[in-house]
């Protein structure tokens, strides 16, 4: 199978995410419950490094908007400090 070329591939943003309520499960929720199952498939959110005070969270560069408003209008204690275009610049 040949590779996909770079202009095929899902451009990714990485967001940091502090709070209390930063873990796999709540943040799904909330992404859920505003943007929907199909808002949910297009961001494509994969959680990239859990710690117990940080989570870096993977989604696609379309959804940028949705997920942030998402996170704004929760009433969870997640705050988004730093959205960037690698991993690497995050930690």
């Amino acid at each position: 199978m040949k590779p996909l070329k770079p202009s095929h591939r899902e451009k990714k943003r990485y967001l940091l995410i502090k709070g209390k309520d930063a873990n796999k499960k709540i943040i799904e929720e909330v992404i859920l419950d505003f943007i929907g199952g199909l808002g949910y498939a297009e961001a494509n959110p994969k959680i990239i490094k859990q710690t117990s005070e940080n989570v870096i969270l993977a989604i696609n560069k379309n959804s940028l908007d949705k997920v942030r408003t998402s996170f704004l209008m929760s009433e969870k204690d997640l705050n988004i400090i730093k959205v960037s275009g690698s991993v690497g610049k995050l930690k």
